[in-house]
């Protein structure tokens, strides 16, 4: 039998692609729920769907997390969480959860930026504080959350591969209202571009005196990041409680 995978935010557009992935990659659609309540299927909430699930798949909105792990939880469904723009105390509940169950949370299931983080992390490891880092990402012109939950997430890569202890992290924009600043050694710099339909473009540089080593990852469609949902989802099911990543799903 198929894993069947429950979709929270299923009228979304991320909702709809990994319906469409899951079909492609073997696995069931036991139904799904939208941030707003509305019913995908036969099963009337968040509960009755965790219930009739192997697995849930959440792509909603932050508002919405609390019920979803609740539901989970009750459940002891597993869940792959790719929501974006959590805060701390979203995180604070993820913890709590996955005492109980399994969790997989991250702001990007594209494989292919999840390699691209392995790759961050080595490099910064290698280059050490001697090469200053600057992250440019570019997203559609409706995107909300500045820098991006992927472009942070290459700033942690790099900062692990540092082995510093806090990440000095700033947001070019915002440090230009501050008045002219010279670059703080060790810091790790970003800058947001919005418009058009971008799906996500991440380039991470890495400058010295006399050279330059530039890494990065281009979406072009949202299809990328359904498909790492659903392969994050099958490789969850039936995996005990605990917080996971993509990181164990690609087996780094």
């Amino acid at each position: 039998m198929s894993v069947r995978i429950g979709i929270i935010g299923a009228s979304g557009r991320m909702g709809r692609a990994i319906a469409n992935a899951a079909a492609t990659q073997g696995a069931g659609v036991s139904g799904g729920i939208d941030a707003q309540g509305a019913v995908h299927g036969d099963h009337g909430d968040a509960a009755a769907l965790a219930i009739a699930s192997d697995v849930l798949v959440d792509f909603s909105t932050p508002d919405a997390l609390a019920l979803t792990l609740n539901a989970a939880r009750a459940a002891g469904t597993p869940i792959v969480i790719g929501t974006t723009g959590l805060q701390p105390e979203h995180h604070a509940l993820i913890d709590d959860a996955a005492r109980d169950l399994a969790v997989l949370q991250t702001a990007n299931t594209s494989l292919g930026l999840n390699v691209l983080r392995k790759l961050v992390e080595q490099a910064a490891r290698v280059l050490g504080t001697d090469w200053d880092i600057e992250i440019v990402e570019m997203h559609h012109r409706h995107k909300l959350d500045s820098p991006s939950g992927s472009a942070l997430l290459l700033g942690a890569s790099a900062n692990l591969g540092r082995g510093a202890a806090t990440t000095i992290e700033h947001n070019r924009f915002d440090r230009m209202q501050e008045g002219p600043h010279e670059r703080e050694e060790g810091g790790i710099y970003y800058a947001s571009l919005r418009g058009g339909s971008v799906a996500g473009d991440h380039l991470v540089v890495f400058a010295a005196e006399g050279e330059r080593i530039e890494l990065g990852h281009r979406a072009e469609n949202r299809g990328i990041f359904a498909t790492g949902a659903v392969k994050a989802a099958l490789w969850l099911a039936g995996k005990p409680a605990g917080r996971y990543t993509m990181a164990d799903v690609l087996g780094f």
